[in-house]
C-alpha cells in the first residue's frame, strides 16, 4: 500500500503544479477541466493507471455512468454521474460521453486532482449554462428570427452579454456557440440569413 500511496502523493502534487495557468476561473473560483486531471494522472502514473468506466443505467431520458480508478491493480476511488439528455443539444446526441467524463473527472477529484471543488470546470459551467435564464432566452429568441434585420437586432441585443460569458465562463460560452452555430446554420439553410 505504501508504494500506491507514494504514487499518488506524487501524482496530485505534479498535478497541482500544472494548476497554474491551465485551470478556468468560473465566478471567482478556479475549476481545472477532465482532460488536465486525466493528462496528469496519466503522465504521472503511467500504466499503474487503469480508469473503469461502466454505464449504470440507460434509457432515452437519461445515463449513469461510474467510473472506478484503480492503481497497481488495487481500487483507490469511484466516481458516479448522471446526464439527462434533454438537458442541452450536445446531450441530444452525446449523454453518455459527458457523463462518463464527468464520472470521471469525479472519481480524479476524489482521489485529490482538484482546484477548487470535486466539480470539473466542465461540470460547473454546464449547470450554469443550463441555469441561465439570459442564455436561454437568447437561444429561443435565435429561434424565432424570421428575416436579415431580426438576425441583426439579435446580434446587437446579445453582443454584450456574449461578450461578458465569453472572458467569465468561456466553456460554458463554447457551449453557446455550438448551439448558436447549429441555429444559424438552420437560418442560413432557410434562406434568413
Amino acid at each position: 500500500m505504501a508504494d500506491i500511496k507514494d504514487k499518488l502523493v506524487l501524482a496530485v502534487n505534479e498535478f497541482k503544479k500544472s494548476l497554474d495557468g491551465q485551470t478556468i476561473n468560473i465566478h471567482g473560483k478556479q475549476y481545472a477541466t477532465v482532460s488536465l486531471r486525466v493528462a496528469v494522472a496519466r503522465r504521472v502514473l503511467g500504466s499503474a493507471l487503469d480508469i473503469v468506466t461502466k454505464i449504470i443505467h440507460i434509457d432515452k431520458e437519461s445515463v449513469v455512468t461510474k467510473t472506478d480508478i484503480y492503481i497497481d491493480e488495487k481500487h483507490v476511488s469511484t466516481g458516479h454521474a448522471e446526464e439527462k439528455r434533454s438537458a442541452s443539444k450536445i446531450n441530444q446526441t452525446s449523454a453518455l460521453e459527458n457523463s462518463e467524463t464527468s464520472s470521471c473527472g469525479r472519481a480524479l477529484a476524489y482521489l485529490g486532482f482538484i482546484s477548487d471543488g470535486i466539480a470539473s470546470a466542465e461540470e460547473i459551467s454546464s449547470a450554469i449554462m443550463q441555469q441561465d435564464k439570459k442564455i436561454q432566452l437568447a437561444l429561443t429568441e435565435l429561434e424565432s428570427v424570421s428575416h436579415k434585420g431580426s438576425y441583426q437586432e439579435w446580434l446587437s441585443r446579445n453582443k454584450v452579454m456574449l461578450g461578458d460569458l465569453k472572458v467569465k465562463n468561456p466553456i460554458a460560452y463554447s457551449g453557446f456557440m455550438e448551439n448558436f452555430q447549429i441555429h444559424k446554420n438552420n437560418l442560413t439553410t432557410k434562406g434568413i440569413i
